[in-house]
């Protein structure tokens, strides 16, 4: 069984390097909505370039693989972190994940995620001013996903995981026109809301601490804004991952060297290859780095954290960065606490 699933992921990871546009820009191939839920979150995954499909998590694998909630090291955590996105946009959300019961009963978790667009000039068409148009205001795009997740360990081995999120976004008001009778100037409302579904397994092969994760993230029935239909950015991942250090076991107390690989099938781009890693120091001081490609601006990510270990409480201050060419740098940060 082992063996299988080696072959399958490293089957794969070999097939996304024969697809002809690996190496160049990413290529366009459908149309999806609602791209806010699928950028990054969690600080330590961003740092590691995303690579978290098959890393244990507590509610941060919420954004990822639910299943890995399953196999986190606390019983009680919340996250809050802020993703300062491109075109000075902000990513807001937290993350909460608690094991009521007994382990067989599984872990609980909710996930928050927060879009501040900043503010925007309205226009409306207006010949008879010079420039053509006339400034009629401002308005303050939003968007919101709410979240709620469950994920079980079915052996010591073995997890599955799943979400349901409320994914809502709303453009503000549009200025249409001018209505004839009374002059007033007439307004639309641009909204829209739709239900979103995550789900995921994670298996650990047995060997040292190799691990494999899929998840299949953000699926939904087709929606439609006024006259044209779209999905939501759906994404098929798979991972594996392992502590290279368990090949040295005298270095094992101090050290470990996490190296992780995902591959991934997004609705609308090509295959798209991720790998990463994190060195951690004492279980205290984490230095992480990731790439992924193809990729058009985006260039690789890095990142560090700290676990000090306070009485009773575990805290844990997470900051990657992203360069992206063209655009602003990318900066990321989650602080979170375990019980």
């Amino acid at each position: 069984m082992k063996k299988y699933l080696l072959f399958t992921v490293i089957s794969l990871i070999a097939v996304s390097f024969l697809q002809p546009d690996t190496y160049g820009q990413r290529t366009k191939l459908a149309q999806s909505g609602m791209k806010f839920i699928g950028a990054p979150t969690d600080a330590r995954a961003t740092g590691m370039g995303e690579t978290f499909t098959a890393v244990p998590a507590n509610s941060a694998g919420l954004f990822y693989n639910p299943s890995s909630m399953a196999f986190g090291d606390s019983k009680t955590d919340i996250s809050l972190g802020v993703n300062k996105w491109i075109a000075d946009i902000n990513y807001l959300y937290a993350s909460a994940s608690f094991q009521p019961f007994e382990a067989s009963y599984g872990k609980f978790g909710f996930t928050v995620m927060s879009v501040d667009y900043g503010e925007l000039q309205m226009t409306v068409v207006d010949g008879s001013t010079e420039k053509g148009y006339r400034d009629v205001g401002f308005f303050r795009p939003t968007a919101l996903a709410l979240g709620v997740g469950y994920a079980n360990a079915l052996s010591e081995k073995f997890s599955i995981g799943g979400q349901i999120k409320w994914v809502n976004q709303s453009l503000g008001v549009s200025p249409m026109r001018n209505d004839p009778a009374t002059g007033e100037l007439v307004k639309e409302d641009n909204s829209l809301a739709t239900f979103a579904y995550d789900f995921g397994i994670f298996y650990k092969t047995g060997f040292k601490s190799l691990a494999f994760g899929m998840s299949v993230r953000n699926f939904s029935t087709e929606i439609k804004y006024k006259e044209e239909g779209f999905q939501l950015p759906l994404n098929f991942k798979i991972g594996v991952s392992m502590d290279l250090v368990d090949l040295v076991p005298s270095l094992a107390k101090q050290h470990s060297f996490l190296l992780a690989v995902d591959v991934a099938h997004p609705r609308d781009y090509p295959e798209q290859l991720y790998v990463g890693a994190e060195y951690n120091f004492m279980k205290w001081v984490y230095l992480r780095g990731g790439i992924s490609f193809p990729n058009d601006e985006k260039e690789y990510n890095l990142g560090f954290g700290i676990r000090p270990n306070l009485e009773g409480l575990r805290l844990a201050i997470d900051y990657a960065y992203t360069p992206f060419g063209i655009f602003n740098s990318v900066h990321n940060f989650t602080v979170r606490f375990e019980y």
